[in-house]
C-alpha cells in the first residue's frame, strides 16, 4: 500500500519487474566483501521462500538493481522486506549506522519483448557507466550476475535470454555481442524514468493491455520530476472479482507465453 501523496507500484503476476533501491543519502550500502556475500545470501533465500525469480542483479556501492519475476502479487515487496530485516540488522551491527535505504524500493513492469532484453544489458552495464570498470566481465563477480558467466545459484534465466542461442556458450556469445552495442541513452532515461515513477516499461500495446487490466495509467508524466515526489495517489484498488478475472488471464497469459518459448525453441533446435 502507497503512503500518502506517493505512486504505489503497478504489481503483477508473472511479469518481470526492474527494482531499483538506494542507500538513504547515497550512503554506502555493504561493508566491504563480507557485505556483498551476506546481501546475496539473503536475497537468495527470500527470493526462494517468496517465489520471486531473479533474472539479473547488480550490487553497487550505494545501490542495487535487481530484475525479478514474481510469481503471486505482492511477492517482490515480501521479498524486499525480509532482505532488509535481515540484511539490515547485519549491516547496522558491523557499522553503527542508522537508516540504510532511501524509503521503499521503485519497481517497474518491464515487457518481455526486447524491452526485457535492454533492462539487462541496463543492469550489465551500470559499473560502465559509473566508470567502475570498462568490461562488465571485469567487475567482481560477487558483485553482480555476469550472464557471460558460470551459472550462478541466485539466478534463473529467463525465456527470452534462454531464446538467444541452444547451448550455454553460443548463448553467452550472443549475449555477450548484446552487450558491446550500445545502448542509446534514450532508452536509459526512459527505464530511469519509468522506474522512478513505478510504471510499466514497454509497448503502447503491452501499455495499453495492462491499463485495461488494472484501470490504471502506466505511462509515465512527462511533467513530473523524476527526482521528487509527485503529488498523485494510487488509482483505487480492484475489487475481489476483478483481481481473481486478472490472476487467471495473466497466468493464461504466462502458460501460452511458455509454449510459444518452448515452440520457437524446439524450432531453433530442428534448424
Amino acid at each position: 500500500e502507497a503512503r500518502h501523496g506517493a505512486l504505489a507500484p503497478i504489481d503483477l503476476p508473472a511479469i518481470p519487474q526492474h527494482v531499483a533501491q538506494r542507500g538513504n543519502d547515497r550512503q554506502t550500502c555493504f561493508a566491504g566483501e563480507a557485505g556483498y556475500l551476506r546481501y546475496l545470501q539473503e536475497l537468495r533465500g527470500a527470493s526462494s521462500r517468496h517465489d520471486c525469480a531473479i533474472h539479473a542483479y547488480v550490487l553497487m556501492t550505494n545501490h542495487v538493481h535487481l530484475l525479478v519475476t514474481p510469481a503471486t502479487t505482492g511477492a517482490i515487496s515480501r521479498m524486499m522486506q525480509a532482505v532488509g530485516r535481515r540484511y539490515v540488522g547485519s549491516f547496522n551491527a558491523r557499522t553503527g549506522a542508522g537508516t540504510l535505504w532511501e524509503r521503499r524500493f521503485k519497481a517497474a513492469l518491464v515487457d518481455t519483448d526486447r524491452y526485457l532484453l535492454t533492462c539487462y544489458r541496463y543492469i550489465e552495464l551500470n559499473p560502465v557507466r559509473a566508470h567502475m570498470t570498462d568490461d562488465p566481465a571485469d567487475y567482481p563477480s560477487s558483485h553482480h550476475h555476469n550472464a557471460m558467466g558460470q551459472p550462478a545459484p541466485l539466478i534463473t534465466p529467463h525465456q527470452q535470454y534462454m531464446l538467444l542461442a541452444t547451448t550455454p556458450a553460443t548463448r553467452q556469445a550472443a549475449y555477450r555481442a548484446l552487450v558491446d552495442e550500445l545502448v542509446e541513452e534514450k532508452h536509459l532515461d526512459d527505464l530511469r524514468q519509468h522506474t522512478q515513477q513505478q510504471r510499466a516499461w514497454g509497448s503502447e500495446r503491452s501499455r495499453q493491455q495492462i491499463e485495461a487490466l488494472t484501470q490504471r495509467s502506466v505511462s509515465v508524466s512527462l511533467a513530473a520530476d523524476p527526482g521528487a515526489r509527485t503529488g498523485e495517489t494510487a488509482s483505487p484498488c480492484l475489487d475481489p472479482c476483478a483481481e481473481s478475472i486478472l490472476a487467471r488471464y495473466l497466468l493464461l497469459l504466462r502458460v501460452v507465453a511458455d509454449m510459444r518459448c518452448q515452440f520457437n525453441g524446439q524450432r531453433i533446435l530442428e534448424q
